[in-house]
């Protein structure tokens, strides 16, 4: 349970001087910032959902989580507004990644240019010309030092940054992992030395990127592999991928072997990310879908569509608390899903086609959406 209080202080679970509430877990008094109780108000609901699994209750015994968490006050309306608009592409912008330093951004287009931008300024700061259109994928490194991108050249290139910006970025380029099909996502583990990757293929592969060996390759996706997000550092070694098999599954990056499988989509599975405590990961979908798959109970335990949204949904991403889930659709729209009661709190639009890609900041202050309509655009 969880009490309104006008008392400032320490959190006692993230330690900063916010505001605080009274939340009694076992009959222990703790107070908690608003974020803090977001965060365990959802692992209470996981363990209620994961206890009624292990109960034996069959499919339709067990609950959902809006039905978990209808004690939860609701999110009221709210607007968020395009902040900068980035403007450089000549193309459709296909993909897009944070910097570590909730600044810097970087994207990659069909045009065949990978740029790193100042979100702040909207300046560019770095532009690689690619020898191949569509650039499906692009990293930042966790020191913010490189970048890696790639698409249907079929591998992924490594770019180290450096502050002159006369060097030719070009001539520094590693060429890293090497597929039979096109890149289609990439992904820097918890350092700059390897790089997990998902290709056409139907494989995903993790690489060295000093000396460019494979690590180990994932086989199990019966068709194209689209997406994949690897787990937070703290919850294992663990990463998840989702493809043109209608599947999402899970992977451990040490033994190469599949440890869970999830086929509930109608159609191609377009995003997957995990959610900030990493016991669950939400996926997006042609089928016009999004979905929250719990880990621990091993099935999934939300949907989140409307009749209304008859397109698919091209990229997800969670808020920093994990409460929100923020959905790119091939409409030109981004729709904002409550979590927990499964209904959408907010719609976006500004985007003149698609939204292809999109992604939350690092400090979950903003976030910034690609589109094919050659923009990038900074919201919050």
């Amino acid at each position: 349970q969880t009490f309104l209080a006008v008392v400032f202080g320490p959190c006692d679970k993230c330690s900063k001087e916010k505001p605080l509430r009274a939340v009694y877990i076992k009959s222990e008094q703790l107070s908690y910032c608003s974020l803090c109780v977001e965060m365990v108000l959802l692992l209470c609901i996981n363990i209620e959902i994961c206890q009624g699994f292990d109960a034996g209750l069959s499919n339709h015994q067990l609950f959902a989580v809006h039905q978990v968490a209808e004690r939860v006050e609701a999110l009221g309306q709210f607007v968020m507004k395009t902040r900068r608009t980035l403007k450089g592409h000549g193309n459709k912008v296909l993909c897009m990644d944070w910097c570590k330093d909730k600044r810097r951004i970087v994207s990659s287009s069909q045009d065949g240019k990978v740029i790193v931008w100042d979100s702040f300024t909207t300046n560019k700061e770095h532009a690689v010309t690619m020898p191949c259109t569509w650039v499906m994928a692009c990293a930042y490194a966790p020191s913010g030092c490189a970048i890696a991108c790639g698409g249907l050249d079929n591998k992924c290139s490594v770019y180290p940054l450096t502050f002159d910006k006369n060097e030719n970025m070009a001539a520094k380029k590693k060429s890293v992992a090497m597929h039979t099909n096109y890149l289609s996502a990439c992904s820097f583990t918890n350092s700059d030395m390897q790089i997990l990757t998902a290709s056409g293929d139907g494989t995903c592969a993790l690489w060295d990127v000093e000396s460019g060996q494979l690590l180990q390759s994932f086989h199990g996706h019966g068709a194209d592999v689209l997406c994949l997000d690897l787990a937070p550092s703290e919850t294992g070694n663990t990463f998840v991928s989702g493809g043109c098999d209608k599947k999402a599954m899970v992977w451990d990056m040490r033994s190469g072997q599949c440890i869970q499988s999830f086929e509930t989509h109608d159609s191609d599975i377009n995003s997957v990310r995990y959610y900030p405590s990493g016991d669950a990961f939400a996926s997006g979908s042609d089928d016009a879908t999004c979905r929250l798959y719990d880990l621990r109970a091993d099935r999934e335990v939300a949907i989140y569509s409307k009749e209304s949204i008859i397109f698919g949904a091209s990229s997800v991403d969670f808020s920093l608390s994990g409460r929100l889930l923020f959905a790119g659709y091939n409409d030109y729209t981004i729709n904002v899903w409550d979590v927990l009661k499964g209904s959408r709190v907010s719609i976006l639009f500004g985007h003149e086609n698609r939204v292809s890609t999109l992604r939350v900041s690092p400090d979950g202050t903003a976030f910034c959406s690609g589109s094919w309509d050659h923009t990038l655009r900074v919201s919050a």
